[in-house]
């Protein structure tokens, strides 16, 4: 069973331009995805790794790092169809596609770890991504943060099988009796998405060729496609220290933090 972790990196951010090639610490962020992605592509039989993207300087960075590297068209219109485009060009289709974000160097190990393992014990399953039950503490911290930017973090409930039954910028579910769950448990009943997914190769060319759902164009969020659309959206719970979770790095301000927590 074949599996490729596909890095798209896009230099040409609007926030932030050139990005993956910006430095934390003594790497660049590209190399810090590339060199955790190598980490665990070792503990595991039959993974590639795979640097995308549509700039000539990404590429020849990769080729600096010994990363091997696909050119992809700047056409493609998210880092999904940037995947596919990607896959497209190998010589043998792999079963199982990872998109790992090229501006994610903090993603968990554990929750890549998570995802492969979870396909290869269950090779049927369509789309599989990470998510994290949130403490009480990291849950007001949640609130906090969107306070400030209302469109930070994504919430999703799930069914008793552990698949997606939605996903939403807002917080879900509401909780009519807080006050007696805080004192029953350290954990509220909310999960937290961990921008991360593994996909069955056909599954994501039949993503990649559905048009916009309508409710992905309300919320922003483009897993909300799979489920408009019927496709089981399988999550592995993650266990997390508390405060432990991060995001994507999208502004420069977010790289100074990064910076910081390097330091720690």
């Amino acid at each position: 069973m074949k599996t490729a972790i596909i890095i798209p990196a896009r230099y040409g951010s609007t926030r932030f331009p050139g990005k993956p090639l910006a430095k934390i610490g003594d790497k660049t962020m590209l190399a810090r995805v590339v060199d955790l992605a190598r980490s665990i592509a070792s503990e595991f039989d039959d993974i590639s790794v795979f640097v995308t993207s549509d700039d000539e300087r990404i590429e020849s960075h990769a080729h600096e790092i010994g990363a091997e590297f696909l050119m992809t068209s700047p056409d493609c219109p998210s880092g999904s169809d940037r995947c596919l485009s990607a896959v497209k060009q190998l010589p043998e289709t792999p079963d199982f596609i990872l998109n790992l974000q090229g501006d994610a160097p903090f993603t968990p190990p554990q929750a890549i770890k998570a995802l492969l393992a979870h396909f290869k014990d269950h090779p049927d399953a369509q789309v599989v991504t990470p998510v994290h039950q949130l403490s009480w503490n990291d849950l007001t911290r949640l609130r906090t943060a969107k306070e400030a930017t209302p469109f930070s973090g994504t919430t999703v409930v799930l069914d008793k099988n552990n698949n997606a039954l939605w996903f939403s910028k807002n917080i879900i579910p509401a909780i009519r009796k807080e006050p007696n769950m805080r004192d029953e448990s350290e954990y509220s009943p909310v999960f937290q998405h961990m921008g991360l997914y593994g996909y069955r190769t056909d599954i994501l060319e039949q993503f990649c060729a559905l048009p916009q759902s309508h409710y992905e164009q309300l919320e922003g969020l483009e897993q909300l496609r799979l489920l408009e659309n019927g496709i089981t959206i399988s999550c592995v719970k993650i266990d997390l220290e508390e405060g432990q979770m991060q995001s994507g790095i999208d502004t420069p301000e977010d790289l100074a933090r990064a910076e910081n927590l390097l330091n720690q």
